[in-house]
């Protein structure tokens, strides 16, 4: 028996592309509060309304919080 599996339809880190200011909050460990002034200041990651739900592609949220590493600190370098 063969099983064809349609690229288009597959399950991968696609299907965790969005996320909720929650799940933003959980990762960061930050308090709602805290996301949510970020994005009255115009400092948070970008995000999309759908609806009355405010979702956050994970790229963009990936590529904001690149953008926020401290100069001088990589991660996984030695410390002297």
């Amino acid at each position: 028996m063969t099983i064809y599996t349609d690229p288009e339809n597959r399950i991968d880190s696609d299907t965790n592309r969005w996320l909720s200011p929650t799940d933003i909050c959980h990762e960061l460990q930050i308090p709602l509060q805290t996301f949510y002034q970020w994005r009255v200041k115009g400092i948070g990651p970008r995000a999309y309304r759908f609806g009355r739900h405010l979702r956050i592609d994970r790229r963009d949220f990936d590529e904001w919080l690149q953008s926020h590493v401290e100069a001088g600190h990589t991660f996984g370098s030695p410390e002297h």
